[in-house]
């Protein structure tokens, strides 16, 4: 569909009395073909058709892992890094590759630097490089850390071993983090950290079946859609596809977020500058699959 074509689509829909705003996928696909990396674009194949990448592809993400299981912040650092590792795993996510030892030694890295309280905080030594949702110590960092480990490591051990329960292996890792996380949550639902937090939280919530937790907390996401960044949209709607919480409304709400924000080439804006929009673009694709 091309743009001017999409666009004649929502005038006459619009005169109908119903808005029809939908994403054109082609013009992603299109984009993300002439602006992407190798890893980028065996990506964009896995999304699209469950095409899984040349070996090499993996082993070059896989060949930045530390000793201990984690993934550096920087491809100079041997420190791992929470935040990288998450990355890395969303990254192997994208290409099919949530499985075999790299993947178990993350995800028994990420347990074992879990905090005794149930959070996740990086390691001191990356406090001086480290972003505002990663800063040691600091207490909105620590629940965004918190709910995006939770969420991965959900997500990554279903993948990894589909036939076993969660809870066998990883159950109280996850339960005290939920636990942690429901004891943040303010009356009205909202929580004191970054937004990001929100829809990690409620995937790991969901997951743990905090139900009417996790329910609270896309309602407040959905009052904040409008103010939302293209590329925090596509986060949200991508990590709550991935636990499969459906087709709701807020999913349906972002995808028509997305499609009004879609570029004329086809992109989105990354909020971390041009160099990321095609990984913007990608995520969006995810959670239009």
């Amino acid at each position: 569909m091309t743009k001017d074509s999409r666009e004649t689509a929502q005038r006459n829909a619009e005169r109908n009395g119903s808005v029809t705003v939908v994403v054109d996928i082609d013009a992603a696909i299109g984009y993300v073909v002439a602006h992407g990396d190798p890893v980028e674009r065996a990506r964009l194949s896995y999304l699209r058709t469950g095409q899984r990448p040349d070996p090499e592809i993996i082993e070059r993400i896989v060949s930045t892992q530390t000793e201990f299981g984690g993934w550096p912040a920087s491809t100079e650092g041997d420190t791992p890094s929470v935040d990288a590792t998450c990355f890395r795993l969303n990254e192997l996510d994208d290409l099919g590759g949530l499985d075999g030892e790299p993947v178990d030694r993350a995800l028994a890295w990420l347990a074992s630097v879990q905090r005794p309280d149930g959070t996740w905080q990086e390691d001191e030594a990356l406090a001086a490089e480290a972003p505002d949702w990663a800063m040691p110590g600091d207490p909105e960092a620590t629940l965004y850390q918190t709910a995006l480990a939770g969420f991965w490591l959900t997500v990554a051990e279903v993948e990894l071993h589909p036939h076993l329960d969660v809870p066998a292996r990883y159950g109280q890792a996850l339960g005290s983090s939920a636990t942690w996380l429901v004891n943040q949550l303010r009356p009205d639902g909202t929580w004191p950290s970054f937004l990001a937090a929100g829809w990690h939280a409620a995937g790991l919530l969901y997951g743990q079946q905090y139900f009417y937790e996790s329910a609270r907390v896309q309602l407040v996401l959905g009052d904040r859609l409008s103010d939302m960044s293209p590329a925090d949209v596509a986060s949200m709607a991508a990590t709550l596809r991935r636990v499969n919480l459906g087709d709701d409304w807020l999913l349906q709400s972002a995808r028509k977020r997305l499609a009004e924000t879609q570029r004329s080439d086809g992109g989105w804006d990354s909020a971390e500058g041009p160099i990321f929009d095609v990984h913007t673009t990608l995520t969006v694709l995810r959670a239009c699959r």
